[in-house]
């Protein structure tokens, strides 16, 4: 059972928590409930930000493979990541 090497990142940089919306309950109508810190990255969402499974496990971010949703703060905040990555000298 090989387990993948994580990277070690530069001081000062930590991965992004991965942010969801609240699950609407049908009792209260249609009130947005807001915003949480997830599980972790959909699949969509590493993708979109020009990262697959293993070199974001790699980098310390979380993956949820049960996640289908595509949130564009998250591919942000995903993209930002891998820039600060890149400027601080990081091979990804």
């Amino acid at each position: 059972m090989s387990r993948t090497k994580r990277i070690t990142l530069p001081e000062g940089i930590t991965p992004p928590k991965a942010i969801v919306k609240k699950p609407r309950l049908r009792k209260l109508g249609p009130i947005d409930p807001g915003l949480r810190e997830g599980r972790g990255f959909s699949l969509g969402e590493l993708k979109a930000a020009g990262l697959d499974v293993k070199k974001a496990i790699k980098l310390g971010v979380y993956v949820d493979k049960r996640r289908k949703t595509v949130h564009e703060w998250n591919v942000n905040a995903l993209k930002e990541f891998v820039e600060k990555l890149r400027a601080a000298g990081v091979k990804i």
